[in-house]
């Protein structure tokens, strides 16, 4: 991230939300992830109601790593809502939920294949 630097605080898009965490579009073509552990000092039972894609918020850098292009965020002790929903990322779809349920017979027909070349 050209003139970004660890602790400073920049905006994002949050661009998806799981159990986990909280993935944020940055400039610059990087993105990062605000870990649940970072979103509060106090308990944080489900992040789908804190957040919402597209919101933009602030964040603070704690980590940049240059060759996966990824960072990593906190939002602890920040006011970092600055727009709520914006509509420039719009969720399609049921993300990677797809992927999960069909992995295994995605698999298991890719082996038959192989297996009978």
């Amino acid at each position: 991230m050209s003139n970004v630097k660890i602790g400073d605080t920049i905006k994002g898009q949050v661009t998806g939300i799981t159990k986990y965490g909280v993935f944020v579009s940055l400039n610059d073509a990087y993105s990062g992830m605000v870990h649940i552990s970072e979103v509060s000092d106090k308990f944080v039972s489900d992040l789908d109601k804190k957040f919402n894609i597209g919101d933009i918020i602030s964040v603070k850098v704690l980590d940049i790593d240059e060759d996966k292009m990824q960072v990593k965020l906190s939002i602890k002790e920040l006011d970092f809502k600055i727009e709520t929903g914006a509509s420039a990322i719009k969720e399609k779809g049921t993300g990677f939920n797809i992927i999960a349920q069909n992995f295994e017979s995605w698999v298991n027909e890719k082996m038959e294949e192989i297996n009978t070349k």
